[in-house]
């Protein structure tokens, strides 16, 4: 069999591929630093600090992500004393599929609250002064489990995985409206790959170890934060099997208004209500760690993670609004007590539900499956750059991208479009594109999917945001936030201590175990804020957003049938 040609050695293309592959400065060594990898490392304003609390304090949070786990224990005016982080597999079997092994996403959260302890230890802090536990989570990610073993039955199904396709689509023809919006007046979520409840039926399908543990009545079905909670108070030897209103809420599965399971989609998605968790408040005395350095500690808080976020950023006032960017993006809005439908593609869905603050909370949310993840896919596939910090050095020796633009639908797109035909491109290549124009681009495309979320939340909501509260590890990029500011034409806002989400879970903690109250919140986390003005002219962001528009069509329509049918694409070089 012959090979594939290769550019001629003094043709246009091969300059341009030795150009943009070419190095223009050393990098550093691959690092993790206590940040995810996909993202800038930490500042100094995330550092730990080692001071003991003055009230004999401190709350944990273990905060369980898409691509690491870690826990984090903080005093009660939100510094963090001690923090360990562990990375963990992510699995593709297919095209299109993600997936986690729920052991060890166990064995890392058990890993990283060992190591935190020992650094507590170090530092001569008393690890009996953690007085509550929180968890925050990735969610819709999908976990079954067996309840006489305690074992995962398959490996858990991540929320970008969209292996359901050929389900949801069958879901959709089977509703008597025939649209992926039938139940979204109670639900407030599409009929989507996204949600867990298609990837339960999924599981249902496919899995004869799921089908069988469903048959003798064993069968366990829960995200992230569930099979956590489970194994914490003591998995197969008396563990809870429980979730919080938030992590229910994407479930797909559950009635916004009553906050219970809602027995019309239970025998629409054909799923027991017995392998479903008990839906509690986001903050409650779920149980007691059962076993290491922990034991005896309540666990009494739990959202999922862009929920903790908004908690974390005290956007505790309808019309306030926090995004988060992490391995996505997620920009979500307090709407108050009342839920409000979204006529831009914005997701309705539960905002936080802790009776200390009050009645539960509701929520408008866009989310974009890729934010940060694009600079680990600039890492470890295009190999543009070594690692994840470079991203920033590359993009700053430019002003502009030379008009090229990123669009990362490697899995679809998101809000407020939701295409899952569409697939990523980087469009406006020319021979003078480099390194530094593609590193530019990708910090520049993850602000202009928030632009769009902003635009369409703006619309619902018919007040526009005055200012944009921002967390998450991109957010240690003064670049990107810089960028962030001018694309959205109002100020960014980003805390001195960053790590919002696993603050949101552990203030969740602290007021059901009244280990803080309400009151001590006013000076949590509260000074030493950096806010980003816009600096761009509206004249020349229009331009731009009109021209990241056009790159949007050219994403779309890509899959069709023919790739439906097949997992990959396959080439074919004929001798």
């Amino acid at each position: 069999m012959a090979n594939a040609a290769s550019p001629k050695k003094g043709s246009p293309l091969a300059r341009f591929l030795r150009k943009l592959f070419a190095s223009n400065s050393s990098s550093s060594q691959r690092r993790i630093d206590n940040m995810p990898a996909n993202m800038p490392p930490a500042t100094a304003a995330a550092a730990p600090k080692k001071t003991p609390p003055a009230d004999g304090t401190f709350l944990g949070a273990i905060d369980q992500g898409t691509t690491s786990s870690r826990f984090i224990v903080f005093d009660t005016k939100g510094t963090i004393v001690a923090v360990h982080q562990m990375e963990f597999d992510q699995i593709h079997p297919h095209a299109g599929w993600t997936e986690h092994d729920p052991k060890q996403i166990l064995s890392t959260t058990l890993e990283c609250v060992e190591k935190t302890v020992e650094q507590m230890k170090a530092d001569g802090l008393d690890p009996a002064m953690i007085k509550a536990i929180g968890i925050t989570n990735q969610r819709e990610t999908t976990v079954a489990w067996d309840a006489e073993t305690g074992e995962p039955l398959h490996h858990a199904l991540v929320w970008h995985d969209t292996r359901t396709q050929a389900i949801v689509d069958r879901l959709i023809a089977k509703t008597p409206s025939k649209t992926k919006e039938h139940f979204q007046p109670s639900t407030g979520l599409q009929i989507s790959t996204y949600f867990s409840a298609a990837k339960m039926r999924w599981l249902l399908e496919n899995s004869d170890a799921v089908k069988q543990a469903n048959a003798k009545g064993t069968l366990r079905f829960g995200t992230i934060d569930s099979w956590l909670i489970y194994n914490l108070t003591g998995g197969k030897e008396g563990g809870v099997h429980v979730t919080d209103f938030t992590n229910a809420s994407r479930t797909n599965l559950l009635d916004l208004k009553t906050r219970a399971w809602a027995p019309e989609l239970l025998e629409f998605y054909e799923i027991d209500a017995k392998t479903l968790p008990k839906v509690l408040p986001s903050s409650h005395v779920y149980g007691k760690v059962t076993t290491g350095p922990l034991a005896g500690i309540p666990v009494s808080g739990c959202l999922g993670d862009q929920q903790a976020a908004l908690v974390g950023q005290m956007c505790f006032k309808v019309g306030e609004a926090k995004n988060t960017y992490g391995t996505g993006c997620f920009l979500m809005y307090n709407t108050g007590t009342t839920p409000v439908a979204s006529r831009n593609g914005l997701l309705t869905t539960a905002g936080y539900d802790i009776p200390a603050l009050g009645e539960p909370t509701y929520a408008l949310e866009g989310s974009v499956a890729v934010g940060g993840a694009s600079v680990k896919f600039l890492r470890d596939n295009l190999h543009l750059i070594k690692d994840t910090a470079d991203v920033n050095t590359y993009a700053a020796q430019v002003e502009h991208t030379g008009g090229v633009y990123f669009v990362p639908a490697f899995s679809g797109l998101f809000a407020p479009y939701w295409r899952d035909d569409a697939r990523g491109v980087i469009v406006g290549l020319t021979s003078y594109s480099d390194r530094r124009h593609i590193c530019r681009a990708v910090l520049e495309c993850v602000g202009f999917q928030t632009l769009d979320l902003l635009n369409a939340m703006n619309s619902d909501s018919g007040a526009p945001l005055t200012v944009l509260k921002v967390d998450g590890g991109m957010t240690n990029s003064d670049l990107a936030m810089q960028l962030q500011a001018d694309l959205a034409g109002i100020p960014v806002r980003r805390p001195a201590m960053r790590e919002t989400t696993a603050l949101g879970a552990a203030i969740a903690a602290g007021l059901a175990t009244e280990a803080i109250t309400v009151a001590q919140l006013e000076a949590v986390n509260a000074d030493g804020a950096d806010v980003f003005e816009s600096k761009e002219s509206q004249a020349s962001r229009d331009r731009r957003y009109r021209k990241w528009k056009k790159a949007v069509q050219r994403t779309l329509e890509w899959i069709d049938e023919d790739d439906a049918a097949a997992a990959d694409d396959e080439v074919i070089v004929e001798a």
